[in-house]
């Protein structure tokens, strides 16, 4: 039976346990020889932390008789580097520094870490140390330097690994606006962050440490100390790490063979399982190189996989509750001069988002750029993983999109949420949308949309009135992962439907459940020579008529009677199948058919 280590990031518990261990320790020795001090960034619970115990314990002095059980049957076991079990270790996690309160307690809450850090490597290593290690109570970095001192004396070297360095900088800096004086007191001219970095710069540079492994998420934080710390090596795009941290297709089909085995379920369920995962979990790449495979997030693959290891079927809630702390990063983007305008972009499928280049260095006030301020906010998406590098444009543009379904219902719910203010109207959508997962009736739900929903659109950032427009409405109050794989611009045998509502594999046991397939078509009041009045004041049945919306509910059927024979070949059940056409009216009126 497989023991999943979710939520666990201790390589030596995961090794003596018998926990599943995907090996990672091949990159070693490439590691070694790209620098002295690495940068490595990925997105929140990609495995970060697992990475840097691996590395403590394989450099950790104080591990050498353990190398056999912990690393002999791994790659490094049977080539181990001259380093190995040469330093002491010295860890620090910038997760467990509170952002709470004024420049100095939040300085104070840094000193407090770092001391804590150095009390247990001098605790760890008191027999090798020949010199006293003072412990500052005041100033952490004066103990950072003692420590230091007294491991070069003794004839040492320390190992540095840095976990989440930009962890409460970033929490300082997105709890509110009026929180970045904060944030650049904290890192500019002589901020706490920048002065220790700077000591560790020193330190390395004196033979004090040997070698600084920095992981985190963004480099914002690095590029605002500017000459604090311009000497690390950034290793976070380069093709031979993209799989560092993640899993790959092939080590999650053979987990998923095994505990779909464990389940005695059919072979043919691994197959389906696989596919919910792909659609829901994949789609992260972490290079320039596009043919480098996209790899999976490999919290949420665990917690879908321990899950069903328990019950044999999916867990309904596909998203991790641990992970949607990441809808915080959207709401921070959309925060920005135009975040808006970029997440609409972010969603139109139909237009690929396309920039020259991902930007590596920039600081907070290049994201407030009213002049470069896009490229700056969709290099920033990419770090924080709700953004992902897709393909190339025609002239080689970089081009970039939403990783999977999780990521998008984030943006979704980020939309809603700033459309939908209103408690009431949120219980309302939730009550709407399911009647509509039932019945197809789409009479209540677009009663509700021409009263309230097109009203806020109008009023908000959505100055082009379009089809992706329509789509985006129709998105934001039907999303819902727990009955459904739900998606736009869904590929059809090479075409593409507007709006996909495919009931789960785990949910098909429920006939009440329709799947639905939506194709939307919009038609300007100009384009109808009618205004908004004329348009408010004529019956849905009077609309339906005109000719150009005859010609458009036309033209959406004949797309509909595609994708109809597309679906029921693959699901073979026709009886739960409803299409429907949608033509939009402005952001006044709605009409639709639905195909028969």
């Amino acid at each position: 039976m497989i023991l999943f280590p979710y939520g666990i990031s201790d390589f030596h518990h995961i090794r003596s346990k018998g926990l599943l261990y995907m090996d990672r320790t091949a990159c070693i020795s490439t590691l070694e020889t790209v620098g002295q001090q690495l940068l490595f960034l990925r997105p929140r619970r990609f495995g970060k932390s697992l990475l840097l115990s691996m590395l403590a314990n394989y450099y950790d002095i104080n591990r050498a008789d353990d190398f056999p059980a912990l690393f002999g049957e791994l790659a490094i076991g049977q080539q181990p580097t001259s380093e190995r079990n040469q330093y002491l270790i010295l860890r620090w996690d910038f997760s467990k520094v509170s952002p709470m309160g004024d420049v100095g307690t939040i300085t104070s809450n840094l000193f407090d870490h770092l001391n804590n850090a150095v009390t247990d490597c001098v605790q760890q290593n008191q027999q090798r140390l020949a010199f006293p290690v003072t412990i500052n109570a005041g100033n952490g970095v004066a103990s950072f330097e003692s420590l230091a001192n007294a491991v070069r004396n003794s004839g040492y070297q320390l190992y540095l690994l840095i976990d989440e360095y930009d962890n409460f900088a970033n929490e300082v800096l997105m709890q509110a606006r009026t929180d970045e004086a904060r944030y650049k007191a904290l890192l500019h001219g002589e901020g706490i962050l920048k002065t220790l970095f700077k000591t560790i710069k020193g330190c390395v540079s004196e033979g004090k440490i040997g070698r600084v492994f920095i992981t985190g998420v963004s480099p914002v934080v690095m590029s605002d100390m500017t000459s604090g710390y311009n000497v690390a090596t950034s290793i976070y795009l380069d093709n031979e790490f993209n799989s560092l941290c993640g899993l790959t297709s092939s080590e999650l089909q053979r987990v998923v063979e095994t505990v779909i085995a464990e389940c005695q379920q059919p072979v043919a369920t691994a197959e389906t399982t696989l596919e919910t995962m792909r659609v829901f979990y994949n789609g992260y790449r972490f290079c320039y190189d596009t043919t480098q495979e996209r790899v999976y997030n490999p919290t949420l693959c665990f917690y879908f996989l321990r899950h069903f290891q328990r019950n044999c079927q999916p867990p309904e809630k596909i998203l991790d509750g641990n992970l949607a702390m990441d809808a915080g990063k959207i709401a921070y983007i959309a925060s920005q001069p135009g975040g808006n305008a970029v997440i609409h972009k972010v969603l139109d499928e139909q237009n690929t988002l396309l920039m020259e280049s991902l930007a590596e260095k920039f600081g907070v006030e290049a994201l407030q750029s009213t002049v470069q301020g896009e490229w700056f906010m969709v290099s920033l998406m990419y770090f924080f993983g709700v953004l992902t590098i897709t393909g190339r444009g025609s002239i080689g543009e970089l081009a970039f999109g939403v990783p999977n379904l999780v990521i998008r219902r984030l943006y979704v719910e980020e939309l809603r949420d700033r459309t939908l203010p209103a408690p009431q109207d949120t219980d309302t959508v939730r009550h709407l949308a399911s009647q509509f997962y039932r019945t197809a009736d789409l009479q209540p739900l677009v009663d509700f949309m021409e009263s309230k929903y097109f009203a806020v659109f109008n009023n908000r950032d959505y100055r082009w009135s379009n089809e992706l427009t329509i789509k985006t409405a129709f998105l934001t109050l039907l999303f819902n992962d727990t009955y459904y794989i739900m998606d736009s611009e869904t590929a059809l045998q090479r075409r593409y439907s507007d709006l996909t509502l495919i009931v789960r594999p785990n949910m098909r046991q429920y006939p009440a459940l329709l799947d639905m397939v939506l194709e939307f078509k919009y038609l300007g009041l100009k384009e109808l020579g009618l205004s908004a009045e004329q348009v408010r004041g004529m019956s849905r049945a009077e609309l339906q008529q005109l000719p150009l919306v005859v010609m458009a509910l036309q033209d959406a059927t004949q797309q509909l009677l595609q994708y109809r024979a597309v679906l029921v070949k693959k699901y073979r059940e026709p009886q739960r199948l409803r299409c429907l056409a949608v033509v939009a009216l402005g952001f006044e009126r709605l009409v639709w058919e639905v195909l028969v």
